[in-house]
């Protein structure tokens, strides 16, 4: 199924029913008073996160979601039915944004989370309510109040604990394949990827995390060249993102050269993403000898004057795969359990 990552809907709430007027009158109670009961409120409009569904498609064919309005107030101090909220299903990972006010509403991460996008009217008064001593026939009611109406902006955002970045033909699917159960396109021409894909990397029986592929990125991504500017907000949620080079790129071109382009789109696009922990990999080294791939990555490293870790790998030979995995699981359950002690931290203080 074709992936849809962002779409804009318009829902209106349903409208209050209107107060009701009426007096009572049955035999033998001449003098029985106003009864007129009061309008059912609108039914309002929640999204629901469902882990079951990971595309936007369905809204690309329905845009116009409204919900129904309450009914009148009837005599006999009858009030009117209220109008059932409408339901929303949504992937888990959606983000909400009021188009009018560029305001983001919410942001969907949990299966099951509920989120309201649009309140329903309130139901009007009826006459009963405005009795007294000294008006004990009052005709005045009052009208339902409208339901919100708003245009709203869907982005979906795949929750991945790892992304991966690289030019066109890093080999990035190539390692996904490798990695996870994933079949990602693989082919020897550039933008093979078009749309993100997913996998669950299992290191050992219960420790797994889900990495993510998005199309290669080029010079300009930022402003809108190639695809990857499309999807780079899939990996906006990741903690930490895998970087991959070509070891001895094909085309003549410099690894150093292209580190610091992807770089440079990343911060164009959102500058968090060049601030969050980053690994290099140096891919196809399986293309040289064990000892010439070495001397290449540490010459590039050399010049980037890089930092945080970096492998040799080979994701076409399963090379250096595994190991890399196991190191991300660690650093992904070191993350966790950091980020326990700081809530835990916070509860203490409270």
């Amino acid at each position: 199924m074709k992936l849809v990552d962002e779409v804009e809907i318009t829902v209106t709430a349903g409208n209050g029913g209107n107060g009701c007027a009426s007096f009572r009158r049955e035999k033998f109670i001449p003098l029985g008073g106003p009864d007129g009961g009061d309008g059912g409120n609108g039914g309002s409009i929640w999204l629901v996160a469902d882990e079951n569904l990971n595309t936007l498609v369905d809204f690309r064919h329905q845009k116009k979601f409204q919900a129904r309005r309450g009914e009148n107030g009837m005599g006999r101090q009858m009030y009117g039915k209220s109008g059932e909220d409408l339901l929303i299903v949504v992937p888990v990972g959606t983000q909400v944004t009021n188009i009018a006010t560029d305001e983001i509403i919410g942001d969907l991460t949990r299966h099951g989370e509920r989120l309201l996008v649009a309140q329903g009217g309130k139901g009007g008064l009826g006459n009963m309510h405005f009795k007294s001593s000294t008006n004990r026939s009052p005709r005045q009611t009052t009208q339902g109040t409208a339901g919100e109406e708003r245009d709203l902006r869907l982005e979906l955002k795949l929750l991945a604990d790892v992304g991966l970045l690289g030019f066109p033909n890093a080999g990035k699917s190539t390692l996904i394949r490798a990695v996870s159960a994933a079949t990602p396109k693989v082919a020897d021409y550039p933008f093979t990827t078009l749309y993100p894909n997913l996998g669950v990397v299992s290191v050992e029986p219960h420790r797994s995390f889900v990495i993510a592929d998005i199309p290669g990125l080029i010079e300009g991504a930022a402003e809108g060249a190639g695809l990857g500017a499309l999807f780079l907000r899939h990996i906006q949620r990741t903690g930490l993102l895998l970087h991959l080079v070509e070891i001895e790129p094909l085309d003549g071109s410099d690894a150093a050269t292209q580190v610091r382009a992807i770089e440079r789109e990343l911060a164009r696009f959102d500058a968090d993403l060049v601030k969050k922990p980053r690994w290099l990999l140096f891919n196809k080294a399986d293309l040289l000898t064990a000892e010439d791939a070495r001397a290449q990555a540490e010459k590039v490293v050399a010049e980037l004057g890089w930092q945080a870790p970096w492998f040799i790998i080979s994701g076409l030979a399963h090379e250096g795969t595994r190991e890399v995995m196991l190191k991300v699981q660690a650093f992904l359950d070191e993350q966790k359990q950091l980020e326990l002690e700081a809530e835990s931290a916070e509860v203490w203080q409270l």
